[in-house]
């Protein structure tokens, strides 16, 4: 039986990716991933506003920050060594996780919201390694000076201006919070995108009303959120949309696996589920798949691979906002 897949022109061994996460920051994780069938590893993101943040920090604790202050040239040249001794760990990070298993490619996850150090960055971890980049490019929509459009045009440009200085293939991990999906995501493959992975799940803040403060807290995706990845990759991919589409979120057990597949997906991410269920669930969950199409006789993933997909009748069952009755008759 065949699982085999590919997946922005890499050739994965399953359908089943690690996201990025805890588990993808630690080379023993990554072990254990790869060593249960792993076909790939989305590293953990390198955070743009994380290493400003690391970098600031370390200006304010030098002695010499006030010289710093009133010699700007002398200020963004120590940022930039502070920046290139971040990333030059990161690289180091990239070249141990290929060295695992190089049948198993290695995506880098770049989390960044302007398109103004990311292009040299991209290039320097293409020279370390990594088989593909994954954007995760996260623009929280509640700006006052930024306009819908706007938000859309920087995602595009730090699209475009990745993609001018590396030769791997390059993803985009969209949030679903656009005014227009279909109109963001036909301009990023319009753009070069080898790739979307859809969606990404934010951090979500919480309350603690004992101290009255905000607090972050687990937020695992459940088996219910796998509908809404469902619903938009169905949709793009009957509508023939020249990417290659991956399901993320809720992705738990096989059945959420098949079931993207059978609308579309070339492969899934997973993460919450390895969290909860540990990592040998991930051969449970490709054990899962092999049981189901040899019960279904099919003996690979393109035997079934959008397969529910009624080009006919695509957009109403998928569409769909509110509740409507199956029979419109029924209504008089």
């Amino acid at each position: 039986m065949d699982l085999s897949t590919s997946y922005m022109g890499l050739k994965l061994k399953n359908p089943v990716i690690i996201s990025s996460s805890r588990l993808t920051g630690d080379l023993e994780t990554i072990r254990q991933c790869i060593s249960y069938g792993a076909s790939a590893i989305v590293l953990k993101s390198i955070f743009e506003e994380q290493m400003q943040l690391r970098v600031e920090a370390r200006m304010k604790q030098s002695k010499e920050n006030e010289v710093y202050f009133w010699y700007s040239d002398a200020r963004e040249k120590v940022m930039n060594l502070s920046r290139e001794a971040i990333l030059e760990h990161y690289l180091e990070f990239v070249k141990a996780a290929k060295k695992l298993d190089p049948t198993v490619p290695v995506i880098s996850s770049i989390h960044c919201k302007s398109a103004d150090i990311w292009p040299r960055y991209s290039r320097e971890i293409e020279k370390a390694g990594a088989d593909a980049l994954e954007l995760n490019i996260s623009i929280f929509p509640f700006n006052n000076s930024m306009t819908c459009s706007k938000i859309e045009d920087l995602y595009v440009e730090i699209l475009k201006t990745v993609k001018q200085e590396v030769s791997i293939p390059v993803s985009i991990k969209l949030g679903p919070f656009f005014t227009n999906l279909c109109t963001i995501i036909n301009r990023l493959v319009e753009a070069g995108a080898d790739g979307l992975v859809l969606f990404n799940r934010y951090f979500r803040p919480d309350i603690d009303i004992e101290t009255l403060k905000v607090v972050s807290r687990e937020h695992f995706s459940s088996p219910e959120e796998m509908s809404l990845p469902l619903r938009w990759i169905a949709l793009l991919s009957g509508h023939k949309i020249a990417c290659d589409l991956v399901a993320s979120t809720g992705i738990h057990y096989d059945t959420a696996l098949i079931k993207q597949i059978l609308v579309g997906a070339k492969a899934v991410e997973i993460c919450s589920t390895l969290f909860q269920n540990g990592i040998p669930h991930l051969a449970k969950i490709l054990d899962g798949l092999k049981s189901w199409m040899k019960e279904h006789n099919f003996k690979t993933l393109d035997d079934f691979r959008g397969k529910s997909l009624d080009y006919q009748t695509t957009d109403a069952r998928f569409e769909r906002i509110q509740y409507m009755k199956r029979d419109f008759e029924e209504t008089f």
